[in-house]
């Protein structure tokens, strides 16, 4: 309780401090705003949310720490926020969620949504200036199973996004026109794209789902203006490349050996240095066709973003049998450890660790379970994972994993990561797929426990693991986070709660029912006319929250 209250004071102290911060920039922002219409540059983006009134990438900066500065709502008055306008899509998503992140800029909302359409919305009162819906084809692979995305990139007037066949457009934000339009991969072997595009100087970064299918993922750079491809890192190496030797000698597993990277990444402007998540080898379940760790799978690559040269590595679960993807948000941040500054990054992974890693050179630092899973409780001086249950004692997190994708939050005068976590129960029963081109391979059969399975928003020491506050969920979960500096975080659930919290002790100061479930998405916060307003994307409505108006 000591600890509690101590928090609570700190943090009453700098909310003070970043209120006057916040007015003090917001209106100068304003006004420049007004004056120029050629959208956000790259020195923009870095600045990240040095301008409240905007909400440029993906996490709100380069970080992904999706923590914002705002402290209008606080503690104090967050349980009279109500929403004041609500956007109906018209479109929905199968199995799935409205998983992406809206951006801002100049009073001016851009939205992706499933079955890639776009829009330009009025960020005070929800009307919608331009709607976009891509023609896709009929024969859809991967993109008709998931047919959702994540959000746009920006820069100056051009919005990019990918589509579910496959291909990254380049929009004139003013009025939804296609400025350029490239294919990143066949989608007829597999290929989508989902993901909301890293844009940094110069470059459009973005990367490719179907690891389900025989497919090779990799992270490509293009030319903003040009749409020209720059370079390619193939996830899966080629033969004789460092990391085949993970893979059997066969080229022909390699080609199709999956490694999809269908979530965003992190850069680091001073290191130049991208942090990409990568996903499952495939087959998914049935190993006994690629034996080794299969390299880059389910593994952190860190890349000159220059070159797309790999730096450095760390692999997360080698040679997975359980699709524990590692497509999660690293969370970048410049902390104390062991007395000493260390820049790191952070990730809580689907195979129920959070690990802290030096993002300079990839050296291990933490590795501590958040969940219950029997899979492992502890990883090696080696940073390999101790594996107590290979999946033949039966009862490990299921193929969604201990998170998921989910964007997490990281509250850094607090030292606290919080993720959504889900504790369920699978059996999987690995078969040797039969391989054909466009039809998925995942190599087993899945049994989960319907009797077993919650979620749960937690609250994790980042210098120890160590669980600080949780609160529990009916069921698990996909709903994202989201921090500010007024002491709150905001998270959602699989029964459409949409909650802010006590980001010191978890304490449960408001809930809003939005009538379906969260699902992928995190809300995000933006000022606008001097007033914050907070938005979440569910089922088909996105819906802004704000103060009642004095």
């Amino acid at each position: 309780m000591n600890q509690n209250r101590n928090g609570h004071q700190i943090l009453r102290r700098m909310v003070k401090k970043s209120s006057a911060l916040a007015f003090f920039l917001l209106f100068p922002a304003l006004a420049a705003l007004a004056q120029d219409d050629s959208g956000p540059d790259y020195t923009d983006i870095v600045q990240g949310f040095a301008d409240s009134s905007r909400w440029l990438t993906y996490s709100g900066d380069y970080s992904g720490k999706r923590h914002s500065p705002l402290t209008q709502i606080n503690t104090e008055n967050v349980a009279s926020l109500r929403p004041v306008w609500t956007f109906q899509t018209g479109t929905t998503t199968r199995g799935r969620g409205f998983e992406t992140t809206p951006l801002i800029d100049d009073g001016v909302l851009y939205v992706t949504g499933s079955n890639n359409y776009a829009w330009a919305i009025d960020a005070k009162t929800g009307r919608r200036f331009w709607q976009y819906r891509r023609n896709l084809p009929d024969d859809l692979t991967y993109g008709a199973s998931a047919p959702v995305n994540r959000g746009f990139g920006m820069l100056g007037n051009s919005l990019f996004m990918v589509t579910l066949d496959a291909h990254l457009l380049a929009f004139d934000r003013r009025n939804g026109d296609i400025l350029w339009d490239v294919e990143l991969a066949d989608y007829r072997v597999g290929y989508a794209s989902t993901g909301a595009p890293l844009v940094i100087d110069g470059m459009v970064i973005t990367g490719v789902s179907g690891g389900e299918y025989a497919t090779r993922g990799f992270i490509d750079a293009y030319d903003p203006v040009t749409g020209e491809r720059l370079w390619r890192f193939n996830t899966i190496p080629g033969p004789g490349e460092p990391g085949s030797e993970t893979w059997p000698d066969d080229p022909e597993i390699l080609a199709r050996g999956g490694g999809g990277t269908w979530m965003n990444g992190s850069y680091d402007p001073e290191l130049n240095l991208i942090y990409w998540g990568v996903g499952n080898p495939n087959p998914d379940y049935y190993g006994d066709s690629r034996p080794g760790d299969n390299l880059y799978s389910n593994s952190l690559v860190a890349l000159d973003a220059d070159t797309g040269q790999l730096q450095w590595h760390y692999q997360f679960t080698p040679h997975d049998l359980n699709d524990w993807d590692s497509n999660h948000m690293p969370v970048l941040a410049d902390i104390q450890w062991q007395g000493e500054p260390r820049k790191v990054v952070m990730v809580g992974n689907r195979n129920g660790f959070f690990y802290v890693l030096d993002r300079v050179s990839g050296e291990f630092l933490l590795g501590k379970p958040f969940t219950a899973t029997t899979w492992a409780r502890e990883i090696g001086e080696d940073g390999r994972p101790i594996v107590l249950n290979d999946g033949s004692k039966g009862c490990l997190p299921d193929p969604w994993g201990s998170t998921n994708f989910m964007p997490p939050s990281f509250y850094p005068e607090l030292g606290l990561f919080y993720l959504t976590a889900r504790e369920t129960c699978a059996t999987i029963v690995p078969e040797e797929p039969n391989l054909v081109p466009g039809q998925s391979s995942f190599g087993g059969v899945v049994f989960i426990d319907p009797e077993v399975g919650s979620g749960a928003l937690r609250a994790l020491d980042v210098q120890t693991g160590e669980l600080r506050w949780e609160f529990t969920y009916p069921s698990p979960t996909f709903g994202g986070v989201l921090s500010t500096a007024a002491g709150l975080v905001f998270a959602g659930d699989h029964e459409g709660n949409f909650m802010a919290f006590d980001a010191v002790d978890g304490e449960n100061l408001w809930h809003y029912q939005t009538g379906s479930r969260i699902w992928g998405a995190g809300a995000m916060t933006h000022m606008l006319d001097g007033r914050q307003y907070v938005l979440i994307p569910s089922g088909t409505t996105l819906t802004a929250f704000a103060l009642p108006e004095r």
